[in-house]
């Protein structure tokens, strides 16, 4: 398996530290607001590489964190009148119901960044003893130029980034505003403003840079060696290069093996902002498409390669997963009627077949994550399926033809079987028992159950005459 490795700019043989064992920290949202569909492609990237890590029989330790305090949190907390933890936990809870709906497995640890403070000051403490931070009246600053490989990931030449940093640096000592050494240096802790959440360290009342965290979960969960550390490439710079620097200074060790990032998604080939009126969340896009659809557009890309969404390609992968899901639900009404008769040698060929796109799909994948092309693998096996399955042809291939193509879709976090539509009276008993929760007080309840058939696509309308439904 190869994986093009950020680090080198090559695919590179995949190794991980422990046979038989992959650690992987993926990089989370700042929760603030409901996740856009920019955040989803990195959720739905790597845990495609997840999922078909497991497919090969590693077992995979998937730490993603939240980052649940950031001036943003803090801003809409202030915005809103409310607390910033109030803020963060509300959208950690909508975030959790968007990666459901894109069929995002649940990490091994979602680490929280404000319950892992005391963790944060251990790291600090560490580097100021190796002389790698310095406390500068109450804010602790990282010396970049300490640190020997500063700018190998994102390939940033030190004296570069100086040059870049000349005016500023003039500015600064001329107002006298900074204590930094250099203006390269980054933040790890940062005293607080007023109204603002904050924690005690030896230095002052403050909270931590945004950087320290991951560096500090990372450690915690997986070890202070890794073997891929992923994220969205707006992320290579500064953010993982700072978190390189941290982890090698204070741990003594290589921090990850592998670094993937993928691309930046576009709408109408413009760069999403507030700003273009182009900017949709996925709860936005749920509206419109179910979220697999927006989940098997997203792998209909290299996840290096830049993505453009718009209505004509979420329209192609709609079309593009009905037909795969179509051609299970085929198979499932050919199997009820097909004979227990033997396969015959023609069937056996065409499993031959099938076998021979399996391989197709393996190889995909495992030349660093081809999706695109592991997507065309499973359309080659519903058009066999679909020219060569009928009611003549024995269970055994119908069933090994349908598992296989299930099996796959898995692979990428696509569910190719219909869950089964709810018959009418079910529907009325259970809107019956949400009535009468609601009668009880138990909103709870009544809640529960609404999300429940809202997930069986029935949607509830309260009115003056009662409850009306209809199907989405």
């Amino acid at each position: 398996m190869k994986i093009y490795n950020t680090l080198t700019r090559t695919k590179q043989e995949f190794k991980p530290i422990e046979p038989g064992k992959v650690r992987m920290y993926v990089c989370g949202p700042t929760v603030y607001n409901l996740i856009h569909i920019g955040n989803a492609r990195p959720m739905i990237v790597f845990d495609t590489v997840r999922r078909y890590l497991e497919y090969k029989g590693y077992e995979v330790n998937y730490v993603t964190n939240f980052t649940d305090v950031d001036d943003k949190i803090i801003a809409k907390a202030i915005e809103e009148g409310v607390s910033a933890d109030e803020i963060s936990k509300r959208y950690i809870a909508e975030c959790k119901k968007d990666m459901e709906g894109l069929n995002v497995k649940e990490a091994t640890k979602h680490p929280l960044a404000t319950e892992e403070i005391d963790g944060m000051i251990e790291m600090i403490k560490v580097l100021i003893d190796k002389g790698y931070a310095y406390n500068a009246d109450g804010t602790v600053y990282y010396r970049t130029r300490k640190f020997e490989g500063y700018g190998k990931l994102s390939k940033k030449n030190i004296d570069d980034l100086e040059a870049g940093h000349r005016d500023e640096k003039h500015q600064l000592k001329v107002s006298g505003a900074d204590s930094k050494e250099d203006p390269l240096d980054f933040v790890l802790w940062k005293p607080k403003k007023d109204g603002e959440p904050y924690w005690e360290s030896p230095w002052s009342q403050g909270r931590p840079g945004w950087h320290i965290e991951c560096s500090v979960m990372s450690k915690k969960y997986l070890g202070d060696s890794i073997d891929i550390h992923a994220g969205g490439e707006d992320l290579i710079f500064p953010h993982h290069e700072n978190e390189i620097a941290q982890s090698e200074a204070a741990n003594g060790v290589e921090f990850a093996r592998y670094w993937m990032h993928n691309g930046f998604l576009n709408i109408d080939n413009k760069k999403m902002s507030k700003s273009l009126g182009n900017f949709f969340t996925v709860r936005d896009i749920s509206e419109k498409y179910d979220l697999q659809v927006l989940r098997f557009f997203m792998l209909s890309a290299h996840y290096r390669s830049p993505i453009n969404f718009s209505d004509t390609l979420m329209e192609a992968a709609k079309n593009g997963l009905t037909r795969i899901i179509t051609a299970v639900d085929n198979l499932k009404h050919l199997m009820e009627n097909a004979s227990d008769t033997q396969m015959t040698d023609a069937q056996q060929k065409n499993l031959d077949k099938v076998n021979e796109y399996v391989e197709k799909f393996e190889n995909a994948m495992e030349d660093d994550f081809n999706t695109a092309d592991a997507v065309s693998a499973i359309f080659e096996i519903v058009k066999l399926a679909n020219q060569t399955a009928d009611s003549s042809v024995s269970a055994e291939y119908i069933k090994t033809v349908r598992d296989t193509i299930i099996k796959l879709s898995d692979v990428l976090g696509i569910i190719a079987e219909k869950e089964e539509e709810m018959l009418d009276e079910d529907i009325e008993k259970l809107i019956e028992e949400r009535q009468q929760a609601r009668k009880d007080k138990n909103f709870a309840r009544a809640d529960e159950i609404r999300n429940l058939l809202q997930d069986k696509g029935i949607l509830l309308e309260d009115t003056r005459e009662g409850v009306k439904w209809k199907r989405a």
